[in-house]
């Protein structure tokens, strides 16, 4: 894969942003550490009963089998081992994207060197954030589960559709939340799409079932809460419970997985996983500036994919909104405010602003696009 200058760019602003946010970072790593070690052990309240006896470990066995790796070192050596690991995801992350654009775009007369540029400019804004997931709070599962969903896209835009429904299970395997962005399957041929359902569904099974199966208290698990945030823009809708509502779980499923297969019905599946991430910022009773590393990856496959413009103006808008209102606003419901406004004017975008230039997967031009990617020759395409 040939390096190239935006790339060198991008890894000195990954590695100036890891030097200024590793001294406090590891915020979270403990519970890895801790849900790895009863995990692999004979306790009662390990194995197979883990999410029965800690229903506050909301992270998924494929995360916490990747923390396993991490678990011969000592405590703080693992840390930065594993915050370095997560924050070179991220870079790939940054390539794969770039990939995905060029194959989306291959055939077309698009500029590589606008899409770089393109890629540049988004990546900057996306770095950031992805430091705060990936080191400050050094969430693995949230850093896998939107590793693996690149993966997934990546795979879309090359036709593979077996792989697509692997990566997708492997990202829910990871973190649950990312169920969202399984409407990337209906972006597949429709002959494809039972099969690659098939494998999403099996191999989620084969990591959860045995939980469920090992200890049936494990169904208290999902009814797991935390507290609701005066900052969470839930407060906008009247919810003043002061911890996660019995139907907030369920809603952010069904709505996540109704505007991604909205996306996809109106031939916008790079929107996908931006609505996904919408649906969690705007039903989720908490706040933490991790969750908006899922909003940038989100604005990043829209500003490469989606949309064929030098400036990508949704990773800075949502980099400033919801990272820089954290910062900045002077209180908490003026925080919450602007967490609803980026999601309703950043879903209404994404689904409804016309773009007569949408290209489906297959790189077919047409007013909404086609709903089906059809394989690619094993050609590669000008990299990004």
């Amino acid at each position: 894969m040939p390096v190239r200058r935006h790339h060198v760019l991008l890894v000195a602003w990954t590695v100036l942003w890891f030097l200024l946010v590793e001294p406090s970072g590891g915020f979270s790593w403990h519970y890895l550490r801790q849900g790895e070690e009863l995990l692999f052990s004979d306790r009662p309240d390990g194995g197979l009963s883990l999410y029965a006896h800690h229903p506050e470990l909301q992270i998924g066995p494929v995360s916490l089998a990747v923390a396993r790796l991490f678990g011969p070192f000592p405590a703080h050596t693992g840390a930065v081992l594993a915050e370095a690991v997560m924050s070179g995801l991220g870079l790939a992350m940054l390539v794969l994207v770039g990939r995905t654009a060029a194959r989306h775009y291959l055939g077309t007369g698009t500029n590589h060197r606008r899409l770089q540029q393109r890629l540049l400019i988004a990546g900057l804004a996306f770095i950031p954030m992805w430091v705060e997931v990936s080191v400050r709070f050094a969430h693995l599962d949230d850093v896998l589960a939107l590793f693996f969903t690149t993966l997934a896209v990546h795979e879309l835009s090359r036709g593979r559709a077996w792989l697509v429904g692997v990566f997708l299970a492997l990202a829910v395997d990871s973190k649950p939340w990312a169920l969202a962005f399984a409407p990337l399957i209906l972006a597949l041929p429709r002959p494809a799409w039972l099969r690659t359902a098939l494998w999403f569904a099996g191999l989620v099974a084969v990591a959860w079932l045995p939980f469920y199966l090992g200890d049936l208290d494990t169904m208290a698990a999902a009814k797991f809460t935390i507290p609701n945030q005066p900052a969470s823009a839930l407060r906008w809708f009247g919810v003043t419970d002061p911890a996660t509502p019995w139907w907030d779980r369920p809603a952010q499923f069904a709505l996540g997985l109704t505007l991604g297969c909205l996306a996809v019905r109106r031939g916008r599946w790079p929107a996908v996983v931006l609505l996904g991430a919408d649906a969690r910022i705007l039903l989720d009773p908490s706040v933490y500036t991790y969750y908006t590393a899922s909003i940038l990856l989100g604005t990043l496959l829209w500003d490469t994919v989606g949309q064929q413009r030098l400036v990508p103006w949704w990773s800075w808008i949502a980099l400033a909104s919801l990272y820089g209102g954290t910062l900045l606003l002077p209180s908490d419901a003026a925080r919450g405010l602007a967490r609803l406004a980026f999601v309703v004017v950043s879903a209404g975008y994404v689904l409804f602003w016309p773009d007569r230039r949408r290209r489906g997967p297959r790189g077919r031009s047409g007013r909404r696009g086609p709903r089906s990617v059809q394989p690619q020759p094993e050609r590669e395409p000008v990299t990004a």
